[in-house]
């Protein structure tokens, strides 16, 4: 549903949205320029990293060259032996034959943190990207769907995958590592990479449930990933052995690259929890929560009303993916009461997220239609992963929510948290326009509601 500043101002000429709208000159797409630096050529080497005339508070090229350093003492022998946390990586390039193997750093301890996301809410992004770029990545060549042909290298890699705790590997290589960190903001970052000549594992134990749903081969992947999850195995341990073909059909087995694997695990327990949220009562006040973490700003509203669900991302100029903007660049993707069909366009986030809210609401046993708004501020110099916006979400949703009686009061709210003017968030968003400018039934009946006490004081 779209509407035009023209078409919004007479239907509503005299509601306080409509005020907010015309006090801007925006656009149809409301693209909002902030004060900034336009991108110019040779901008970095005149700077060189030292006066920040990109408008960051530090110099990305410095932040990766400092790790690729760090990880220079680890490309000096091809054979490396440490504790992986376990963690594995399947690339996506070349599709269907891919690279697949362990990530292993080349040290002797507790390594487990190394690829746990659930547990690393909080801590910096360099102490992240630190302890991810000693992770060494082994690289063999396979076909997807012959995997179980490919020899005893992905065998061992599938064993690593599907293993409990942390594991001593030996990695021989067929060459010194290369190569600097890997940066993506679906995965989490790693170090170097190599061919593999040979891959020795110590005895591995198996999560009792993983290993109870790879030994099923008559039992679907879906089903499986939900049981797993039902029985509070973690998203990231689950995304790992979906990965590596541990689920299915014995017949339909197959590799998945990691990237795809994360998203579609959100997607699958996310869609289940969906279906739950639909068959429970309607919230029934409006609700505001927070999170920040890593200049990542996270306003989640719940509108009490029949499920739908809705991301916002609004990147500012020196960010990761609006590196020499002068303006902040928006994305949106929604879903109605029936779901979506398409993937969407801000890809592994949208699920994440998702994830993270369903979540709450089945434990509520409650439904609501969701908005999530994120501003990606300066600070964020460099991608760790989509695991940040779920664990930003699922931080949100651990605290007490602000409640409001009405929709205006819950709006206000987040426009004095949030940095980009309510009135573009209205202008991006089709179910803040909906939930604003569409008539209901119900509104020719319901009484009007009185803005509470407690209002005033928050909005003071």
């Amino acid at each position: 549903m779209t509407f035009s500043p023209k078409q919004v101002s007479k239907a509503y000429s005299n509601t306080w949205v409509h005020d907010l709208l015309r006090s801007t000159n925006l656009d149809q797409e409301g693209v909002l320029t902030i004060t900034g630096k336009d991108s110019k050529s040779g901008l970095c080497v005149i700077c060189k990293g030292s006066r920040l005339l990109c408008g960051k508070d530090r110099c990305p090229i410095m932040v990766k060259v400092k790790y690729y350093l760090r990880s220079v003492p680890l490309m000096s022998s091809e054979d490396i032996a440490g504790a992986s946390p376990p963690s594995v990586f399947v690339g996506r390039i070349g599709y269907p034959n891919v690279y697949a193997g362990p990530l292993v750093p080349p040290v002797q301890e507790d390594t487990s943190l190394y690829d746990l996301p659930e547990l690393w809410f909080g801590r910096s992004m360099d102490e992240i990207v630190g302890f991810r770029s000693m992770l060494i990545r082994g690289k063999h060549r396979v076909h997807v769907r012959r995997f179980e042909e490919a020899g005893k290298i992905i065998d061992k890699t599938r064993e690593l995958a599907l293993a409990v705790k942390p594991v001593d590997v030996e990695l021989l290589l067929t060459k010194r590592p290369h190569g600097s960190i890997f940066l993506d903001d679906e995965v989490q970052p790693f170090g170097p990479s190599a061919p593999i000549r040979d891959l020795l594992l110590s005895n591995t134990r198996w999560d009792q449930h993983v290993e109870k749903a790879y030994s099923d081969t008559d039992l679907k992947a879906v089903p499986a990933v939900l049981e797993l999850y039902e029985e509070g195995v973690s998203v990231t341990k689950i995304q790992r052995a979906f990965s590596v073909g541990a689920f299915g059909l014995k017949d339909n087995r197959r590799l998945v690259p990691t990237r795809w694997s994360i998203t579609a695990v959100d997607d699958i327990v996310s869609k289940n929890l969906m279906a739950q949220v639909k068959q429970f009562p309607e919230i029934n006040e409006h609700r505001v929560y927070e999170s920040r973490y890593l200049d990542n700003i996270f306003e989640i509203l719940m509108i009490p009303s029949a499920w739908s669900y809705e991301a916002m991302e609004a990147w500012y100029p020196g960010t990761v993916w609006n590196p020499g903007g002068s303006e902040a660049v928006m994305y949106s993707d929604w879903e109605g009461h029936d779901g979506r069909t398409t993937y969407a366009e801000i890809g592994g986030c949208y699920y994440a997220a998702r994830l993270a809210v369903c979540d709450q609401l089945v434990k509520e046993r409650r439904q609501a239609t969701v908005i999530v708004l994120r501003e990606a501020r300066p600070g964020y110099i460099m991608p760790v992963g989509v695991w940040q916006v779920r664990e930003n979400v699922r931080n949100a949703m651990r605290q007490k929510p602000y409640i409001f009686n009405t929709l205006e009061m819950a709006l206000k709210w987040i426009a004095a948290r949030l940095q980009i003017p309510l009135e573009q968030w209205i202008r991006r968003s089709d179910l803040l326009k909906s939930a604003l400018f569409q008539k209901r039934i119900t509104d020719f009946f319901a009484p009007e509601k009185q803005v509470s006490q407690m209002e005033k004081l928050q909005l003071s």
